[in-house]
């Protein structure tokens, strides 16, 4: 489905019974909503309704040009599509910059929120990165594509053993990445150089749930951990030997937290004990 905001678009699916409670998913840069794949089944399963949206410029949405992309623009991005769909409020989930995104809504628009789970992030941008940044937007610029950054982002999303067990969905992923809009990508990137969410943090009063991938390098467990420590209430679990998108590298265990989260929030029973 898409929804038109002025000269782009936003693409998004809405899958599961109507009346249902709603988990509205946001995916990491150069992903798109694949990168849930995993967790959409065992969620329906459980009675969810979930909602995945593609970010600006990523999978099926368009990247736009009127404006830089910020992190309240890319939040404001996900209220239009609740407010298209007449959600009031929803559970949100998000990784990387979907969990910017997250920390934004928190934020900005608390209202439109029932609990946040916020995946493998960070509240800025990390030491040293926008020359990181600048050395990415030039090797992609210089080709025209992503694809000098493709295996280089891969290989701080999985690990080896990942990409050895699981060749195909490692070259789904891989294509993804590499298909990624440049516009979308320096938008992104740039949003994530302007964000600084550390002195609001504790202003966030919704259901919070924090994890992590132990070995991820691109949001590196301390800054997650610091979001957990700063959030009131917040609980927090870490997925030992995991890189940066640990539903897909471990998708049983995350998919699993997952699920007890949302329903511990809806005071469901939960399918093991919850341990935080």
């Amino acid at each position: 489905m898409l929804l038109q905001l002025g000269g782009r678009h936003i693409c998004f699916d809405l899958l599961g019974d109507e009346g249902a409670p709603v988990v509205c998913l946001a995916h990491s840069l150069s992903a798109d909503m694949g990168i849930w794949a995993e967790q959409v089944s065992p969620l329906l399963a459980r009675g969810w309704r979930v909602l995945r949206i593609d970010m600006r410029g990523h999978g099926g949405s368009s990247p736009g040009c009127e404006e830089a992309y910020t992190m309240p623009g890319l939040a404001q991005d996900v209220v239009a599509v609740l407010n298209l769909l007449g959600l009031d409020k929803v559970h949100f989930a998000g990784v990387s910059i979907g969990g910017m995104i997250g920390q934004q809504l928190g934020i900005d628009h608390p209202h439109r929120l029932i609990s946040l789970m916020l995946c493998d992030t960070a509240a800025t941008n990390i030491p040293g990165g926008e020359t990181v940044w600048i050395d990415r937007f030039a090797a992609m610029h210089n080709a025209g594509s992503l694809e000098p950054l493709a295996d280089a982002t891969m290989d701080r999303w999985v690990t080896e053993e990942f990409k050895t067990a699981n060749p195909e969905r490692w070259n789904v992923i891989r294509a993804t990445v590499a298909a990624t809009t440049l516009a979308g990508y320096f938008g992104g990137g740039m949003a994530i150089l302007t964000f600084d969410s550390r002195s609001q943090l504790a202003s966030i009063k919704v259901p919070t749930m924090i994890v992590w991938g132990s070995n991820d390098t691109g949001t590196p467990p301390a800054g997650n951990a610091l979001i957990a420590d700063a959030i009131p209430g917040s609980k927090r679990s870490v997925f030992e030997g995991a890189r940066h998108i640990p539903m897909v590298e471990q998708a049983v265990a995350f998919t699993r937290v997952m699920a007890n989260w949302l329903a511990d929030q809806r005071g469901a029973p939960v399918s093991e004990p919850i341990i935080y």
